[in-house]
């Protein structure tokens, strides 16, 4: 279907739907006596006693199956920054995919506040009545200071997706990529190259660096190559070096960083990788080109200029880099298994549990489809 129908198509849908979830009771409200357990007076006694034991709250109120999706509006899809208004078909579309996959039920929670601090305070206020919250299309770097702090003060489970979920998910697919090219990423000659250095990008390096601390990775932004020679670098790029988690030693551009690269990663913008590029990386390049909806280049660009694997995050493509992958499981583990923090070792164990749902990879296939069987639970194992 062509982009100019699918666009009209989804008008129409939410046109007709007014909205994509819908509030259920989960108990039958018929008579008198329903409504004598379910609201007053009975509720009364259930009020009483999760007041005095706020631990029986998971098991007698709708917190122990509920996740927040919180929203600013601040970096909706490629879009921007469009607001809470703009933000909210996507929070609701989040939702649904919450609950068609891991039948999680969720919630859209749309702010009218791209203040940090108060979206920290928003988030506190409302957190009571949750079991998790999944933070969404905040810009960075603001995005690291929000989630960190939540972190620190909530006793559920806090996840930025556009930050961990796409780490999730690109680890998964490089793992079986690297097994299709013949190579391994935990090797000190394997070079990884980022474009793109916000709340994903950040994400994906720290990860891949956990996951395979010999491998070395150059990033570069809109400026180039992050690295000691820049003088005019944030606090979140200093911190990469600091950490160790990229190459800081080179400097100039994106078609410098690439030569003799054996992945490059694209979490950027369009166009930004040429075939003249790729023909200068190592044989057999790996190629994940994640801007949407258009690329970084175009995979049948790609497969010309020599690469031996691409991923994008479109659907009309093989190897669809797609966070509903990775954050339905997610949550389905960390509220099966009241876990009050998503620490790295369960974002490793969760990629390396997807990227084994793929039992003999090939350049066409290196993560699952989005409606694949057994995705969220897989996922769900590695979050306890």
């Amino acid at each position: 279907m062509a982009k100019k129908d699918v666009s009209k198509a989804a008008i129409a849908l939410h046109k007709k739907l007014g909205g994509k979830i819908r509030i259920m009771p989960a108990a039958k409200v018929a008579n008198r006596d329903d409504l004598s357990l379910v609201y007053t007076p009975g509720v009364a006694a259930v009020s009483s006693l999760v007041a005095k034991n706020p631990k029986l709250a998971r098991d007698y109120t709708i917190k122990g199956r509920m996740i927040a999706v919180i929203s600013d509006g601040s970096a909706v899809l490629g879009l921007g920054n469009i607001g809470p208004l703009g933000a909210l078909p996507v929070m609701e579309g989040k939702c649904a995919l919450f609950k068609t996959f891991a039948d999680v039920d969720a919630f859209p929670l749309v702010l009218d506040t791209q203040d940090p601090d108060e979206i920290i305070a928003a988030v506190m206020a409302v957190a009571p009545a949750f079991g998790g919250i999944n933070l969404e299309d905040i810009a960075a770097p603001k995005c690291f200071y929000i989630e960190e702090e939540l972190k620190k003060r909530l006793s559920i489970p806090v996840m930025h997706d556009d930050q961990h979920g796409t780490a999730i998910v690109v680890l998964a697919g490089l793992i079986n990529s690297a097994k299709v090219v013949g190579k391994k990423l935990n090797d000190p000659n394997c070079w990884i190259v980022v474009s793109g250095v916000g709340a994903a990008g950040v994400a994906i390096m720290r990860l891949l660096k956990l996951a395979a601390p010999k491998v070395n990775i150059i990033a570069v932004d809109s400026v180039g190559i992050v690295g000691n020679a820049r003088q005019d670098l944030n606090d979140t790029k200093k911190k990469l070096i600091k950490d160790g988690i990229v190459f800081a030693g080179g400097e100039g551009s994106l078609e410098k960083a690439l030569v003799d690269a054996n992945i490059f990663i694209g979490v950027s913008k369009p166009g930004v990788l040429t075939p003249v590029m790729i023909k200068t990386m190592a044989p057999k390049p790996i190629i994940f080109a994640m801007a949407n909806p258009t690329p970084e280049i175009l995979p049948e660009l790609a497969l010309a200029a020599g690469a031996a694997v691409v991923a994008t995050g479109r659907s009309d493509y093989p190897n669809q880099v797609n966070n509903s992958l990775a954050f339905p499981g997610i949550f389905r583990g960390a509220l099966d298994n009241r876990v009050q923090k998503i620490t790295d070792q369960m974002k490793m164990k969760a990629a390396q549990n997807l990227a084994a749902l793929v039992k003999r990879p090939t350049a066409q296939k290196v993560i699952p489809g989005p409606f694949e069987k057994g995705i969220a639970q897989a996922v769900a194992r590695a979050i306890r």
